[in-house]
């Protein structure tokens, strides 16, 4: 049997989980990292165990390979995950994938064609055939770089079934380990999608020799339903991002996926060929890192999470009724169907004070998975006997939102020295803010406004001028209490640069503002300082890029 045969069969019992939040997932408007949030994301989707790690688009701009390539390095390990470059079936992209993936002891190149009639006439405007003669002619490029190769015919949701098993046909013949089944509109209903993963299994001839993936957008509502029935029909790779993020309405979630195979492990072990009583998991995934990557990837990509998402949402495991609070007191089975422990989510406190040391600060930091250097750990340090002054307890949360406050932010380019508001319902809101410019220089400016916020916005575009347009301001409390820390997220469009995003936790929210309005200006600052050619075509690039 040959080496792809065996990986083919021994995934046939279980679920492998191939996480694109580095690449589809950064396509959400505003959700764009740089090279260290990359690295960190990466390193806790290691940690998490998923299988295989897409890592970017690398022939979609230097910024990217560079992303491809250090976590390739980094994270690539022996035994880590599987480090994947997404390329579009050319030659260029192939190489510039192959070359970015080359330092993972275990690489794959994801390449990709349309295959819908609507895709071939409009997008690619190629006929059947010329799509049936490129496929294999790129599946055999990237081979001969890679052992490892997956192809995706693009909206295969709406293609025509016996020309997709033609086209699947011919990538594996040349080479394909794995064919991934795209949705790529968030068309499709469960009952489909699992009749086209039938379909595939019972008329693609070398089928056996390839692991079937699903991939798919949430437009309806329906991706994670899709998935599971997907599975249920033969699939047995799983393509989604951490909190569900990624292009329009975002991608299958993993989370909601890995607790839905674990909670009915049971009804899914006989569609794995499993025995039903087996208690073995379904994947490789630690499910009580769960709650600490979704935290992760919110507070780099500045995408909140919905309090009554699912699995990581604030209320997943609130109970606000009378009669849901009394059977969960008798017993959390009569309205529990998950530990919230099994996610990861705690509820430790420390408490602080004046004796409170580095020490048991690092400790803590170790035992939430966070990895500081000793410049990190001192910084956070500082913030931390800061809020000890202001709070009696903190909790993980807190913890957690200084260390992605303070360490894990942005190059800073302008940063705030000072900032002091008034405001009253009989007073004019005037704001006075004292910014470091790149050149060291500190400028004083001052403005009035509608609020507070407005007009310690207006004083910073005063002083900073770089055009914006602000598209969204949100606070959200990290934990409860008067006294709890505020965490602000802002969104900025440019017209050269999109849509960028900003973040920051304090227990005073103007400050707070204007922390998160700076990181989001820091962003679009050394965004600007890259030709605007070249932004527009990573944009360009990433358009096409919608599987």
């Amino acid at each position: 049997m040959s080496t792809t045969s065996q990986e083919s069969q021994v995934a046939q019992d279980r679920i492998i989980f191939f996480d694109t939040t580095l690449r589809d997932g950064e396509q959400s408007p505003g959700a764009t990292l740089n090279v260290e949030q990359k690295l960190l994301i990466a390193q806790q989707l290691a940690r998490l165990g998923v299988d295989i790690i897409e890592a970017g688009f690398p022939f979609a701009s230097k910024g990217d390979f560079h992303a491809v390539q250090e976590i390739a390095k980094l994270v690539g390990t022996e035994n880590g995950p599987t480090i994947c470059g997404l390329a579009r079936a050319t030659r260029s992209d192939i190489d510039a994938a192959a070359e970015a993936v080359k330092p993972a002891a275990k690489s794959r190149i994801h390449t990709f064609l349309a295959t819908s009639d609507i895709h071939l006439e409009y997008k690619l405007r190629k006929t059947r055939a010329e799509v049936l003669a490129i496929v294999p002619e790129m599946v055999a490029y990237a081979k001969s770089k890679v052992a490892d190769v997956e192809f995706s015919p693009e909206d295969a949701g709406r293609s025509d079934p016996e020309f997709l098993y033609q086209v699947l046909e011919a990538a594996i013949a040349a080479g394909a380990t794995t064919v991934n089944i795209p949705d790529t509109v968030g068309y499709l209903t469960p009952s489909e999608f699992g009749a086209l993963i039938k379909g595939i299994k019972d008329n693609v001839s070398n089928i056996d020799r390839a692991i079937i993936s699903v991939h798919g957008h949430n437009d309806l509502g329906l991706a994670v339903a899709n998935f599971l029935e997907a599975a249920k029909n033969g699939a047995r790779q799983m393509e989604c991002t951490i909190n569900g993020i990624g292009e329009r309405a975002g991608n299958a979630a993993l989370e909601e996926l890995v607790m839905a195979l674990h909670v009915r492990r049971a009804y899914f072990n006989s569609f794995l060929g499993r025995p039903i009583d087996s208690t073995a998991p379904l994947c490789n995934i630690d499910t009580k890192q769960i709650y600490k990557t979704s935290r992760l990837v919110s507070n780099l990509t500045g995408m909140l999470v919905q309090p009554n998402k699912a699995i990581v949402g604030a209320n997943a495991f609130a109970h606000e009724s009378g009669i849901h609070q009394d059977g969960v007191l008798k017993n959390r089975l009569t309205y529990e169907i998950m530990d919230a422990q099994s996610i990861g989510l705690t509820d430790n406190l420390i408490v602080l004070g004046k004796l409170s040391g580095r020490n048991a600060l690092s400790s803590r930091l170790r035992e939430l998975g966070f990895e500081l250097s000793e410049q990190e750990l001192n910084a956070a340090f500082v913030r931390f006997k800061e809020l000890a002054d202001k709070k009696r307890e903190i909790s993980d949360r807190d913890l957690e939102a200084i260390v992605n406050d303070e360490i894990r932010h942005a190059p800073e380019a302008f940063k705030l020295e000072q900032v002091q508001v008034s405001c009253g319902d009989r007073a004019i809101p005037t704001a006075t803010v004292t910014i470091v410019m790149p050149d060291g220089q500190e400028i004083t400016d001052a403005s009035t406004g509608t609020g507070p916020v407005d007009a310690i916005y207006k004083a910073i575009n005063r002083i900073v001028k770089v055009p914006n347009q602000l598209i969204e301001y949100s606070v959200q409390s990290v934990t409860a209490g008067i006294d709890a820390l505020g965490e602000v997220t802002i969104r900025l469009k440019h017209p050269d640069a999109g849509t960028l995003s900003g973040h920051s936790a304090n227990t005073d929210i103007i400050v707070a503002s204007a922390r998160a309005y700076l990181s989001a200006l820091n962003k679009l600052y050394f965004a600007l300082q890259i030709p605007s050619t070249k932004i527009g075509d990573r944009e360009k690039l990433q358009k096409e890029v919608s599987l």
